[in-house]
C-alpha cells in the first residue's frame, strides 16, 4: 500500500471503524511504510494488459457514479509514472462522468484481473482535454482497430494506488484467456484428428 493511499483513504471516521473492529494497529504500521506513489513496471504492465476498468466520480448531489469502461487491451495508456489517459468516444450522450469531473476532478479506479485474482485501486484527478486541443495526445490514444471518432482525452493524474488482496475475487476468463488455457488441448485434438485421417487412408 502506498503511504499516500492511506492518507487519502483512511479518514478519521475510517480510522475510528478500524479501531472499533480491531484492525487499526496493523494499518497504522502500514501507514508508516513509505512506498512512493509512482507507478512501477508492475503496475504499468498490469494496466497495459487490461481491457476494462471501473471509474468512480461524484456528482453535485454528493452521490457517487460508477461507470464501466471497456475497450481493446491496453486502451488505458500509461503516459508516465504519474499519468494515465484514455480516449473518450461518443456514447449514450449522458456525459455523467465528464460533467461530474468538471466540478470535482477526484476519481477512483478499480482494475480487475479476474483470471489471476488481482485488483489494482487507483486514486487520481481527471483532466478533460477536448480532441481538437491535443491532436498528438489523441493520436497516441487512438486504437488502430477502432475507427470511432474520439471526442476528448481523459487524463488521469495519479495520486495514489493500492493492490488489493485476492480474497473473494471469483475467477472469470475471457474468450482469449480460455483459448490460451486450452491451447495444449486444441493441439492434442488436432494431432489425433490428423492421425485418424492418416489411418483412414491406409
Amino acid at each position: 500500500m502506498a503511504r499516500n493511499f492511506a492518507e487519502i483513504a483512511f479518514t478519521e471516521s475510517v480510522k475510528a471503524q478500524q479501531e472499533k473492529y480491531g484492525s487499526r494497529r496493523s494499518y497504522a504500521r502500514l501507514e508508516q511504510m513509505e512506498r512512493g506513489t509512482e507507478l512501477s513496471f508492475a503496475e504499468a504492465d498490469f494496466i497495459a494488459e487490461r481491457d476494462s476498468f471501473y471509474l468512480a466520480t461524484v456528482g453535485e448531489t454528493g452521490f457517487p457514479y460508477v461507470q464501466f469502461r471497456g475497450g481493446p487491451m491496453g486502451f488505458l495508456k500509461v503516459i508516465d509514472a504519474r499519468t494515465l489517459a484514455y480516449a473518450d468516444f461518443r456514447g449514450n450522450l449522458q456525459y455523467i462522468s465528464v460533467g461530474n469531473v468538471l466540478k470535482n476532478d477526484k476519481t477512483a479506479l478499480i482494475l480487475m484481473d479476474y483470471a489471476h485474482r488481482q485488483r489494482l485501486k487507483i486514486y487520481a484527478r481527471i483532466e478533460v482535454i477536448e480532441a481538437k486541443d491535443a491532436p498528438e495526445l489523441i493520436a497516441q490514444l487512438q486504437a488502430p482497430e477502432y475507427k470511432a471518432q474520439i471526442e476528448r482525452a481523459m487524463v488521469l493524474h495519479v495520486e495514489a494506488f493500492d493492490w488489493n488482496c485476492p480474497q473473494h475475487i471469483t475467477p472469470r476468463y475471457t474468450i482469449e484467456e480460455i483459448r490460451a488455457l486450452n491451447a495444449p488441448l486444441y493441439e492434442h485434438v488436432a494431432q489425433l484428428e490428423a492421425e485418424l485421417e492418416r489411418l483412414k487412408t491406409k
